[in-house]
């Protein structure tokens, strides 16, 4: 007699079938595998180790959880998804939360190593070709608000959250690629200019940059990391760097040097122009622009962009012919124009971080549980950026879309894992009322191909 297909596999519903499919992809590659390799939390084990009630707060925030309370509701409810990320069950958010404060700052370190593994195992940015160009890293701060109670919390500047009680969150960024080299944590009163050397330090360590290495890297940044200290800390170091001088005062001094001003078409209120005097006080020779405009109460603002790339690595890194290098005008545009940019990068990707997985809203009052969670959060950022590199090829239309779409969008399908007898899971049914499980349901399939995992459409 045949037997009946309830007999021999299960269904069970989920309400982020991508995320699943995602989830098999990673226990492939091992992900959780290597930091278990490396970090070792001392805590008594009742149910769930440590390694996998982090592997539970990493599902809920690749799940678009933007507090640690949501475990219980977007991952331990879900059986499907911890199915497919390789849990039998999840652990209470409580319980996980107690995990993350017993982290000490050995463990973060251990994370750490962890995740240099991790990022020049699977980066795009780590494998780069150095003789085929100049590679671009954006460098910047960004508040973490918290309580006045918790560790290394300190009064500071937090931009539109203005003056208050917070840490700060140090980050590099691959430009070209849109991945998080590092995150690190800083007490709040603590700005670019004071942290930037360990940042850099840290960076250098994941992406093993020797003095080869770094004559190759151009470190983009705002005023916050221009003043000469740092300036010069950078060009002894063999970098390449272009970013604005940390003093106004000293811009709108060095304009009385500028001979001629240019009109930045992009911007019809800005005045561009060369400054003709020295660089003296930089141990390497820099090109200086001032950028001037003026502000609707009539105030004249200055900025000076300090860069030691050639007009050639300008137009390179814009990814644009280089016919007017001769043309003082069209130099000073592009210089300014490779500037304007960072804001397309960077300050897009501390954006999406913040809106797509919650980067903000997670606090510790451990200073070290932070740390752990940040470190998951850059892994989450990574692995959502690594998974839309992974399905672009059978999906274009997600080249556009950045860390908070794919979260939202993407991964949040509706729909079945189908599991053998054996427990093992043999299909992904994706909801095909979703448009996006439409677009995407080849690229998930190529993706599984070989976990031998079919995804089909149906419904759910």
């Amino acid at each position: 007699m045949k037997k009946s297909r309830s007999s021999t596999a299960s269904r069970l519903f989920t309400a982020r079938a991508p995320l699943a499919a995602l989830g098999l992809k990673l226990r492939s590659l091992k992900l959780f595998e290597t930091i278990s390799q490396h970090v070792s939390i001392k805590q008594k084990t009742i149910k769930h180790t440590p390694l996998e009630k982090l592997t539970d707060a990493f599902i809920a925030i690749l799940s678009g959880a933007h507090g640690l309370a949501e475990i219980n509701t977007r991952v331990r409810t879900d059986t499907a998804l911890q199915r497919a990320f390789g849990r039998e069950s999840c652990a209470e958010q409580s319980v996980v939360q107690e995990t993350l404060s017993a982290c000490t700052a050995e463990n973060v370190a251990q994370m750490e190593h962890a995740m240099d593994e991790l990022f020049r195992t699977h980066s795009q940015a780590f494998g780069l070709d150095y003789q085929a160009g100049l590679q671009l890293l954006d460098v910047d701060m960004s508040g973490l608000p918290c309580g006045p109670q918790a560790e290394h919390a300190a009064y500071g500047y937090f931009g539109r959250d203005n003056i208050r009680y917070g840490r700060q969150m140090g980050r590099i960024v691959a430009s070209h690629y849109e991945e998080v080299v590092v995150d690190r944590v800083y007490p709040g009163n603590l700005q670019l200019r004071d942290t930037l050397p360990h940042l850099i330090e840290a960076g250098e360590k994941t992406l093993e940059l020797d003095e080869a290495k770094r004559a190759r890297k151009v470190l983009r940044m705002d005023a916050g990391g221009g003043n000469f200290n740092n300036v010069n800390y950078l060009l002894k170091r063999g970098y390449h760097i272009h970013c604005k001088d940390y003093s106004a005062k000293r811009a709108a001094n060095l304009s009385k040097y500028v001979r001629q001003w240019f009109v930045n078409p992009q911007h019809p209120d800005r005045q561009l122009g060369w400054i003709v005097a020295g660089s003296a006080g930089y141990v390497r020779g820099v090109e200086r622009l001032v950028m001037k405009w003026r502000k609707k109460n009539g105030q004249t603002c200055h900025h000076i962009l300090i860069s030691t790339l050639q007009p050639a690595d300008v137009w390179q890194l814009l990814g644009q012919p280089s016919e007017m290098v001769d043309d003082p005008q069209a130099v000073a545009i592009a210089y300014a124009k490779l500037y304007d940019l960072r804001g397309g990068t960077i300050e897009i990707e501390l954006k999406e971080s913040k809106q797509g997985i919650g980067l903000t809203k997670r606090n510790k009052k451990s200073y070290s549980g932070q740390q752990m969670v940040m470190l998951l959060g850059q892994l989450a950022h990574n692995v959502i950026v690594w998974a839309k590199e992974w399905l672009v090829a059978d999906a274009p239309k997600l080249k556009r879309y950045g860390v908070a779409r794919m979260v939202r969008d993407v991964l949040q399908v509706s729909g079945f894992l189908e599991l053998e007898a054996a427990g093992k899971i043999k299909r992904i049914v994706l909801n095909q009322a979703a448009a996006l499980a439409r677009h995407c349901a080849k690229s998930w399939q190529a993706l599984l191909k070989h976990e031998q995992v079919r995804v089909i459409l149906g419904e759910t």
